[in-house]
């Protein structure tokens, strides 16, 4: 399937869920609200013809207005990828788990969870990885962060 074939399939079985994005220079970019994430991730994952099989990549980004949270699928059956990515506000900033249809989530889901303080809902193991547990000095990939002895450098 072209980068073509799978944005028009994408918006003619997906009408309203997903927002396709100017951006993303080889793979496809939509965006998707945050209650309907896992209708669609589990939609894409079991899709005869889009078979999103693989769980590439989950990150955070603060953008200094709000989170974003981002996930690159691909097919490994299909051999086509693409991303999608969440908005969410900073004020009670959560999203549900995608670790049920992709195992593989697990760990970047505490990632986001232990350094941007977004809470992921219906999580088996949210639990720290990264950050010693008794870590209690904020969450320090937000751009706003400040710990003891960081040194902000200037924005470029």
């Amino acid at each position: 399937m072209t980068r073509e074939e799978l944005v028009a399939y994408i918006g003619s079985h997906f009408e309203g869920k997903l927002t396709e994005m100017e951006t993303g220079k080889f793979d496809p970019w939509f965006e998707v609200k945050a209650e309907d994430l896992v209708e669609v991730c589990q939609k894409l994952h079991d899709d005869e013809n889009l078979k999103f099989d693989f769980l590439c990549d989950l990150a955070g980004n603060d953008t200094r207005e709000r989170f974003e949270v981002s996930y690159k699928l691909v097919s490994l059956t299909l051999k086509h990828r693409l991303d999608l990515r969440v908005a969410l506000d900073y004020e009670g900033a959560e999203i549900e788990s995608v670790q049920h249809i992709w195992a593989g989530a697990n760990w970047h889901e505490r990632e986001v969870w232990e350094l941007y303080g977004i809470n992921i809902k219906n999580h088996d193991n949210l639990t720290r990885f990264l950050l010693h547990d008794e870590w209690d000095e904020g969450f320090p990939m937000r751009k706003d962060w400040d710990g003891k002895d960081f040194v902000r450098l200037p924005e470029i």
